[in-house]
């Protein structure tokens, strides 16, 4: 069975996204992103790959916390494909969802992504 509609799961992640400082909404991919300071820090995903589920997607500080929060709750987290091996965790926004932790959650991956410096370009 498909997940609901994601429509309303979407306005609340854009909401919280776009209140962060200098962040920017854009598709990449596909799918809705958020970026600031250059660098995405949340994907916003419904049924992706088939997955029938809807999920924002979050940097985290590397595998040991994406291990942790998996294992803590894995109806609430997982693997997301192609960014998980870059530390990022997929948290499941099913109606339902507590968005305050959602949002706290958005605000650490924004924290993430532009604390960190960026990569000098290769010559």
């Amino acid at each position: 069975m498909p997940s609901p509609d994601p429509g309303p799961a979407l306005e609340r992640t854009r909401a919280i996204c776009l209140a962060l400082p200098g962040s920017i909404e854009k598709l990449s991919h596909g799918i809705p992103a958020f970026a600031a300071s250059g660098r995405m820090f949340a994907y916003f995903r419904h049924n992706h790959h088939g997955a029938e589920r809807t999920d924002v997607c979050v940097r985290t500080s590397g595998p040991d916390e994406q291990a942790m929060l998996i294992d803590q709750d894995p109806a609430l987290y997982s693997w997301p494909a192609y960014i998980g091996p870059a530390g990022w965790i997929a948290i499941n926004v099913a109606p339902g969802a507590d968005w305050n932790h959602v949002a706290d959650r958005i605000a650490e991956s924004w924290r993430l992504a532009t604390s960190r410096p960026r990569r000098a370009a290769r010559r």
